[in-house]
């Protein structure tokens, strides 16, 4: 009896061996895909020799919101030498958005102010207040020693991969087509023998420069040089904020075009579909609380 046992053990362990050993290298394998990942990212992050580039983000509480951010969040984690600077339309900071940060895998500055009601119309503005609150946080905290690139990342954009890396060697103020906006299928700086000569644009042509929020970037050095350069409210009328800001930095013929020669979309203006809630109950009728 036990020599019939000793038999079919030293039968089966041969293949108990091969089995352990065979999961055992899976497993190293998947521990060295994760691991390098995370290198690669730390890696990126640490890259002093590349210039950082700032995404300011206006954000406000709506029910596509934290959808909004999730969209850029798995865009900006993968850029190098990225920091997202988010600022809410609040009178606080709100969990929704101080959670989802936390956990965004973005390095990022969380800020807040309010929008005064009396600019809460049809027609005006959105995000004055709270990209100029980032453009004082950088004044603040940034010097003439920091190398870096300043980009107004609206919320309902959807953006390529590639326009970092092209707009990361911006001089001075640099600017590219962006689709889906004005009314056609893109907009775009008109270039000839690389420098910029005017404008294809569908709405208010006669604008100094007929250009979407998401359409330029400005060296860090250029916002240093120029504090009184901000977003203005008195005297700017709905649609010219690009322009208001934008003159006060720079002039046409210093614009430099960037995706070859701003004949590329790299930028999309994409808005969330108005979400349909006919059917939400005007009660809490789930027995949990979700966020969404």
């Amino acid at each position: 009896m036990k020599s019939i046992f000793y038999s079919y053990f030293f039968t089966v362990l041969p293949w108990v061996l091969i089995v352990i050993i065979m999961i055992d290298l899976e497993t190293r394998r998947t521990v060295q895909r994760r691991t390098w990942l995370y290198r690669d990212h730390y890696y990126k992050a640490q890259n002093t020799a590349l210039p950082v580039i700032y995404a300011i983000t206006p954000t406000y509480t709506r029910t596509v919101q934290k959808a909004e951010l999730t969209r850029l969040a798995n865009t900006f984690r993968q850029v190098p030498n990225f920091h997202w600077i988010v600022v809410e339309d609040s009178y606080t900071i709100t969990d929704l958005v101080s959670s989802f940060l936390s956990t965004s895998g973005v390095q990022h500055t969380h800020l807040h102010v309010s929008t005064l009601l009396r600019y809460k119309r049809p027609r005006q503005p959105r995000g004055t207040e709270q990209r100029n609150a980032a453009l004082r946080s950088l004044r603040l905290l940034r010097s003439r020693n920091d190398s870096g690139v300043v980009f107004f990342a609206d919320d309902d954009n959807t953006y390529s991969l590639e326009l970092f890396e092209e707009m990361r060697s911006t001089r001075r103020v640099s600017v590219w087509p962006v689709g889906l906006t004005g009314g056609r299928l893109y907009e775009r700086p008109l270039v000839e023998k690389g420098r910029v000569v005017g404008w294809y644009t569908g709405w208010e042509a006669g604008r100094l420069f007929p250009i979407d929020m998401a359409g330029f970037a400005i060296n860090l050095q250029v916002l240093l040089e120029n504090p009184q350069a901000v977003f203005k409210r008195q005297g700017s009328k709905p649609g010219m904020q690009e322009t208001d800001f934008l003159k006060q930095i720079t002039r046409m013929e210093d614009l430099e075009p960037k995706a070859s020669n701003c004949t590329r979309v790299l930028v999309w203006h994409t808005r969330t579909e108005k979400v349909n809630l006919g059917n939400e109950p005007k009660k809490q009728l789930d027995s949990v609380v979700i966020e969404v």
